[in-house]
């Protein structure tokens, strides 16, 4: 990363607000405890924040107006942005950018949703929802109706080509459940078994229930500020020190790789050559985990293992607590809280700043964080650690 040393960025703050079943406020409500809880969490004052980005989720209940509830005024930067599960990568990346050009020196980015609604399922947030129209109307034609059912497909096209197994994808839920286990914040905290994963119901073939991640309530805020005064502050600063992006356009055409690859391939060595890194400098991966099928295939596409090799790397028992490789050390989506890419990130700062308790990872020097948004359409890596860049 080039620049000013003084001005490189750093994760200062982050906010967490309860998670889960949680019915006594909306996604705005969420957004501005977490921006509050940021700030805090930093040490600093409301009036110290200068730039403010905001993600909005499925209810899509926040936007730049989040300013005026906050009461903010003059901001220097101000932005909604959405690259759904990508978004929180984006908005790191959009504020590590602003502090290190001297836009802005102390950015707040939040996320929060509140699509669970008391006394009604999970399943109730995704129905009834109106189907497009025109050429992008071809897929839900086709009978693929639902997000599930698309997300099947690649895991379906994956297991074609390359023999991944349900049993391996199940290794991935199992793994993840261990280090829930760990998280006090984590919804799901009962240890699970390659059993119990393949008794679960389908959702849509070959996945199962406990492929699939969860339906939370709940916001998250993160403070983003140079390096120097990140150093002033109250926790430990965790340094930004590589950032990309990808965004692949499936074209939904003959000999596309939709399934196969990810952004990842693109965007893990991007952000990791910024860092002056190698994918065997990586110590824990905080990965976007819609499904275990994505988990999966991102960690053959950052390079952890080769192309195809998912499967036997995640039964291997390589993931959990105890494995060579800490993935995804909060429980993830899968059993911890589903609040986009902000899941992992906020994961990946409590790593960075050894503040995991009895899950955190033995090393830490540095941690990836993936986002992934739309339907294997959008990517973000960001490379993290408590050491500043060298």
């Amino acid at each position: 990363m080039t620049g000013s040393a003084a001005r490189r960025p750093a994760i200062a703050g982050l906010g967490i607000t309860e998670v889960g079943k949680v019915y006594d406020r909306d996604a705005a409500r969420f957004a501005a405890d977490a921006v509050r809880l940021a700030v805090a969490d930093a040490g600093l004052d409301m009036s110290d924040v200068d730039g403010l980005l905001v993600n909005s989720g499925t209810t899509g209940e926040i936007g730049v107006d989040l300013q005026s509830q906050l009461q903010l005024p003059e901001l220097r930067l101000l932005s909604e942005i959405q690259a759904f599960g990508a978004s929180a990568g984006a908005m790191v990346t959009q504020a590590s950018l602003a502090v290190q050009a001297g836009m802005a020196d102390v950015v707040v980015c939040v996320f929060a949703d509140a699509p669970l609604r008391e006394g009604k399922g999970s399943g109730a947030v995704y129905a009834g929802r109106a189907q497009p129209s025109g050429f992008a109307g071809m897929i839900p034609a086709a009978g693929l109706t639902s997000v599930n059912a698309v997300y099947a497909l690649a895991a379906r096209r994956h297991m074609e080509t390359y023999g991944t197994t349900s049993e391996q994808l199940g290794a991935i839920a199992v793994a993840q459940r261990a280090w829930a286990a760990m998280n006090p914040l984590a919804q799901l905290r009962e240890p699970i078994t390659i059993a119990d994963h393949q008794a679960s119901r389908w959702i849509a073939e070959p996945l199962h229930l406990l492929d699939c991640c969860l339906v939370s309530n709940g916001g998250i805020a993160v403070v983003v500020t140079s390096a120097d005064r990140a150093a002033q502050l109250r926790q430990p600063p965790v340094h930004v020190l590589g950032f990309a992006q990808s965004h692949v356009g499936h074209p939904n055409a003959r000999d596309g790789r939709f399934g196969l690859v990810s952004g990842a391939a693109q965007a893990g060595p991007a952000a990791l050559k910024m860092a002056g890194l190698g994918i065997s400098d990586v110590d824990v991966a905080e990965l976007y985990d819609c499904y275990t099928y994505t988990v999966l295939l991102t960690l053959e596409d950052y390079g952890f293992c080769a192309k195809g090799e998912g499967g036997p790397f995640a039964a291997s028992g390589a993931l959990g607590p105890g494995g060579s490789l800490a993935v995804n050390t909060g429980g993830g989506q899968l059993s911890s809280y589903y609040l986009w890419g902000m899941t992992p990130l906020s994961e990946a700062i409590i790593q960075a700043r050894g503040h995991g308790g009895p899950r955190q990872a033995p090393r830490n020097d540095v941690v990836l964080v993936s986002g992934n948004g739309g339907l294997l359409a959008h990517h973000a890596t960001l490379v993290l650690s408590p050491h500043p860049h060298s």
